[in-house]
């Protein structure tokens, strides 16, 4: 399914400035929030496997990602959760489904846990009260592109490419990477995320009592975890992790879905997690 171009937004919140896209869809209004270097288009896979067919969905470029604002410091939990609160309130969004990626699946938590007023349902995409304990490591590949300059963006997509964990390319992955770089006038590229900034955000999840945390979401929490090895031949977030998680939370439930940690946002994954989220948003729908 081709995606229509979105509406793009951006929104003045928490001293920055957020963009946002809007991809319109029918039924209530989800919104998305993407993993720790990523940007607002990491969901274009999920998208065109249907999401938007039975939601309004908009996805947000976080703090210092995509095209929003980029502050010399505050990527703390705290200071990512104030910007969302904000954006909803600007947007005149009281309540909505929260999901997210990874890093955005932690922050859709954190969110869920202090602001439960705000958030209808919570959907998360592969992350838990405990990552594997070498995440770092294996995100190294990922982060690695940062603060580099790449002679055109054909360079820089063959460097993607050739990444331990990009086990098969998909045409909806262009728009992700397209958005992550910025352009000079030679040609060149330099992905926009900061690896500071990227760092202060780690050191922000490392902060935060997940355990606790989870305890304190009353929303109800689908949970869906990729099946497949990321890099070192390891799960970004093990099963028996994610089980841990679901069992914390009062009234989450979960599965595995086709994938890795990246991959799973498209082809056959992106299908299950459109399925999955189907059935956790429309519960009265015949199945």
């Amino acid at each position: 399914m081709r995606l229509p171009a979105p509406s793009e937004h951006y929104v003045v919140s928490n001293n920055i400035t957020l963009h946002c896209l809007d991809y319109g869809g029918k039924g209530p209004v989800v919104v998305l929030l993407h993993g720790l270097t990523a940007n607002a288009r990491a969901f274009d896979g999920i998208l065109e496997a249907g999401l938007r067919q039975y939601a309004r969905v908009i996805s947000v470029d976080l703090r210092g990602r995509g095209l929003s604002s980029m502050p010399a410091f505050g990527y703390a939990m705290q200071d990512h959760a104030a910007d969302i609160i904000g954006l909803l309130r600007a947007l005149g969004l009281s309540r909505v489904i929260l999901g997210g990626h990874s890093f955005g699946g932690l922050l859709s938590c954190y969110i869920a846990a202090l602001y439960p007023e705000r958030v209808e349902k919570v959907i998360v995409l592969d992350a838990g009260a405990r990552m594997h304990p070498r995440a770092g490591e294996m995100l190294g590949p990922a982060i690695s592109r940062l603060d580099k300059r790449f002679e055109s963006f054909d360079a820089y997509l063959d460097k993607i490419k050739n990444a331990p964990y990009l086990t098969f390319w998909d045409e909806a992955m262009r728009s992700y990477y397209e958005a992550d770089v910025k352009t000079h006038e030679d040609g060149s590229v330099v992905p926009r995320p900061v690896l500071s900034h990227i760092y202060e955000a780690s050191l922000g999840v490392a902060n935060v009592a997940w355990k606790a945390l989870m305890r304190r979401i009353k929303a109800p929490v689908l949970l869906l975890y990729a099946s497949s090895d990321y890099n070192l031949g390891e799960k970004i977030l093990p099963e028996s992790y994610a089980l841990e998680t679901i069992e914390m939370i009062p009234g989450a439930i979960g599965e595995p879905v086709s994938g890795n940690h990246q991959t799973m946002l498209y082809g056959k994954g992106a299908q299950e997690i459109c399925r999955a989220v189907f059935q956790f948003i429309h519960p009265e729908a015949d199945r």
